[in-house]
């Protein structure tokens, strides 16, 4: 496929004559260069037009400054000695120094051999500088193109927030001309792609560079939100007239289980004015039951983890790759401390053979000791059904708020009828009394909130979810502004004491 050259990715990406160039500094040959490797460092340049395999800078996208580092693969195949590894460092750190989102674009065949171990070692000190960058709460994008493979792809091509590939490009650990050489074979096919790390969870989304200056501006207005906190909006009272404990529990199950009944991706698609989704793990799994999307409500920016009702069935139900992959969104709004919205529609977790060899019950260990201990603000919504360990995972959070037909229970009330009264024909007897519906969620101080229905979100869906989303906006923006140590402590006192 034909390539584009680092500079007419530039002259796609970045704003009309905004590009500042960083690379100033004379380059320092490595010691010991040979007459031969000079003589390819000479020809390298006169081929390429620039002085080495990296270039750096600033531009403007869509009026936002950004720091860009981007590889070269007309200069020896794009490969990392020690020269390019200090700049490209040199340009990450000076993008943390000054407080600038970094955007990468890589491609590479990796660390450079002439320059041996030396330069391999130099990802480590790649690796660092991305690390104190994403520390500094600094968001790290990275565009994947043809090819990128081996030190580069496995250090800074692989450390994004978000990641997204060239549509054809070849992406993998190890190049396949080395492997056929080293194995004496052919390296399967359509496997080194970006298209197939896509459908593995393994990066977000595959698109042309064409598209890159709007998904770039979209990402950073939602991932530079924290730092640029929205003034408040008025509360729009979504809460119904009359909250009755005592009303049916059994009533509200029925209705939350309503095919008809809006879910994750109605209330993103009506009620957000930016969705990002976000694909996987990053690590090479994915869930169809769970969604996980950058996103605006209003002016609110958040992460948005959500149980999707309609992808969920006794076939799919949700395993531990969903709650690792609610784990991916958790660990993003901590570093850029950017707040988060769980949104709990759920049947149950998959009981099964792979759930419990995958690990379902650590990773709701895990997704709960991460939510509940989250530095960012935080919102849990119980749109609907709100059954066991899959629901537990996603709900401790700063507020919490439920339609007035969600619930939250150990088990589906028939499984908690099986136990008590060994037979499923007392599920309505022990929704009730348990509690488990959201009038009495908020009696007990479960729930904070409670969005009306008029009187079934079936019936009204448009409506509903525009009251959830005008909720959710200013519950956000109200936490936002609240001081994280005083939102945590209180966070903690509430489930100290809950039920006490």
């Amino acid at each position: 496929m034909a390539r584009l050259n680092a500079h007419e990715l530039l002259d796609i990406v970045v704003d009309d004559g905004s590009f500042v160039s960083w690379d100033t500094a004379p380059i320092l040959p490595a010691g010991g260069v040979s007459e031969d490797y000079a003589a390819e460092l000479a020809a390298a340049r006169e081929k390429s037009g620039v002085d080495e395999s990296i270039i750096t800078g600033e531009g403007m996208i869509e009026g936002r400054r950004v720091a860009i580092v981007a590889g070269e693969f007309r200069f020896l195949a794009g490969s990392i000695g020690v020269a390019a590894a200090q700049r490209l460092v040199d340009a990450i750190e000076r993008a943390t120094l000054e407080g600038l989102p970094l955007l990468a674009g890589p491609a590479s065949g990796g660390t450079r051999m002439q320059e041996g171990t030396i330069a391999f070692l130099s990802m480590v000190k790649i690796t660092n500088a991305v690390v104190a960058h994403r520390r500094a709460g600094l968001p790290y994008l990275v565009y994947l193109r043809h090819p990128t493979t081996g030190g580069v792809f496995a250090s800074w091509g692989s450390m994004g927030h978000v990641t997204v590939a060239e549509p054809g490009s070849l992406i993998g650990f190890l190049g396949p001309r080395v492997f056929e050489a080293i194995y004496a074979e052919k390296f399967p096919e359509n496997v080194q792609t970006g298209e197939n790390l896509h459908k593995h969870g393994i990066i977000d989304a595959v698109i042309g560079p064409e598209r890159i200056p709007a998904t770039v501006a979209r990402v950073l207005d939602v991932l530079m939100g924290a730092k640029e906190v929205p003034p408040r909006v008025a509360d729009p009272d979504t809460r119904p007239e009359i909250v009755d404990p005592n009303s049916g529990a059994w009533e509200a199950i029925t209705r939350s289980r309503n095919p008809d009944r809006p879910g994750v991706r109605d209330l993103l698609r009506t009620a957000a004015n930016t969705v990002l989704p976000l694909n996987g793990t990053g690590e090479g799994e994915k869930d169809p039951g769970l969604l996980l999307a950058l996103a605006k409500f209003g002016s609110a920016p958040c992460i948005v983890l959500g149980q999707d009702r309609f992808r969920q069935d006794s076939r799919a139900p949700l395993g531990p790759a969903a709650l690792r992959e609610a784990r991916r969104g958790m660990r993003l709004a901590a570093e850029l401390d950017l707040p988060l919205v769980t949104v709990i529609d759920t049947p149950g977790a998959a009981l099964s053979k792979s759930a419990e060899e995958g690990g379902i019950a650590g990773e709701i260990a895990r997704s709960l000791a991460d939510l509940a201990n989250l530095d960012a603000p935080s919102v849990s919504l119980i749109l609907g059904e709100g059954s066991g360990g899959g629901a537990l995972a996603l709900i401790p959070a700063d507020r919490v708020l439920s339609a007035e037909n969600g619930w939250l229970s150990p088990l589906p009330p028939e499984g908690a009828s099986a136990i008590v009264h060994r037979t499923t024909d007392r599920a309505p007897e022990m929704a009730q009394s348990q509690g488990v519906h959201a009038p009495m969620l908020k009696a007990t101080g479960v729930v904070d909130r409670i969005i009306a229905e008029h009187p079934d979100a079936s019936e009204e869906p448009l409506d509903f979810v525009s009251r959830v989303g005008a909720t959710l906006e200013y519950e956000l923006i109200e936490l936002m502004r609240e001081p994280s140590a005083r939102r945590l402590a209180r966070r903690m006192e509430r489930y100290r004491t809950l039920g006490i």
